[in-house]
């Protein structure tokens, strides 16, 4: 069953889909996963599809729109902030704690994509997750950013600059102003672990959604590219991590780097064959990845 549910995240009214196993009965309390879009995702996309999975797995999980994005309140939109967001898992996990349905001190977080470097922040110092997972996470933006940039730090300055000017105009009363999360495939600045972007989030078919729109506040550059998950990974030990990423995945040396960092328990899953998009909706990888993720978060909750 899926309900349509809200919850305050610093002043925001959040809005969220809650998962709950058909076979639940009455008076009973099941362990709960927090399952966080990729940066500019909503609920109806990559993170609802795995919250869906989990539920038909006998467990509560929560999808939901972050801050500035969806259904959710927030502005100026589209604002790219990995600590607001992580404050937004955050307050998701107190929210599951006070639903009647949920085993309030088992409760979890997995994150797909930018959400799998943000689940594992907020993690990180939130001794309430008790158990974290990602799906072809991105932990290091920091390093996303240096690799498009390309090491010309001329190309970061500029960045930065427009970044400071939308910030003052935006000051004096002039609109936002915002430029594309998802640059073409062929864009010398696109990151390789973007490049089959477009692949999901143009098709109507896959992510496409009329509630998604390719647009990033302009100043969220500024965060993004100091965020590093890498730098505080190891405190989620000795809570169990688990990273889960395709063989053929430009983020699978993020998630190799990611598993050296952290501390035990922590396993990495690799998935044959797969690609960074892939384990977002292709049913012949999503379908194990979840018996996977069931199979941790039923160990560890």
């Amino acid at each position: 069953m899926k309900k349509n549910v809200e919850f305050r995240s610093d002043g925001a009214v959040l809005a969220g889909h809650l998962y709950i196993p058909e076979d639940l009965q009455a008076g009973e309390q099941r362990p709960a996963v927090v399952v966080v879009s990729p940066g500019s995702g909503i609920k109806e996309q990559t993170s609802g599809r795995y919250a869906d999975e989990l539920h038909r797995r006998g467990l509560v999980a929560l999808a939901f729109d972050h801050r500035t994005y969806g259904e959710s309140e927030g502005s100026p939109r589209f604002d790219e902030n990995p600590y607001a967001k992580t404050e937004d898992i955050k307050n998701a996990v107190s929210f599951l704690g006070n639903q009647s349905e949920v085993s309030t001190d088992r409760i979890g977080a997995m994150g797909i994509c930018g959400g799998g470097g943000y689940a594992p922040y907020a993690a990180a110092t939130d001794r309430r997750i008790k158990a974290v997972a990602t799906v072809s996470g991105m932990t290091n933006n920091r390093a996303s950013f240096e690799e498009m940039a390309g090491g010309d730090r001329s190309i970061t300055q500029a960045m930065l600059d427009a970044s400071s000017a939308a910030r003052q105009s935006f000051s004096r009363g002039e609109p936002a102003q915002y430029g594309p999360v998802i640059l073409p495939a062929d864009s010398p600045y696109t990151p390789e672990v973007f490049r089959e972007s477009p692949n999901y989030y143009f098709d109507d078919t896959r992510g496409g959604h009329p509630r998604w729109e390719n647009k990033v506040l302009a100043w969220s550059l500024e965060r993004q590219m100091t965020f590093n998950a890498l730098d505080v990974i190891h405190l989620i030990a000795p809570r169990p991590l688990l990273l889960v990423v395709g063989t053929e995945s430009a983020s699978r040396d993020q998630n190799e780097r990611a598993y050296a960092a952290a501390g035990e328990p922590r396993e990495l899953a690799l998935i044959d064959g797969a690609s960074h998009i892939d384990l977002y909706d292709v049913d012949r990888y999503v379908t194990p990845v979840a018996d996977r993720l069931a199979e941790f978060f039923g160990k560890n909750l």
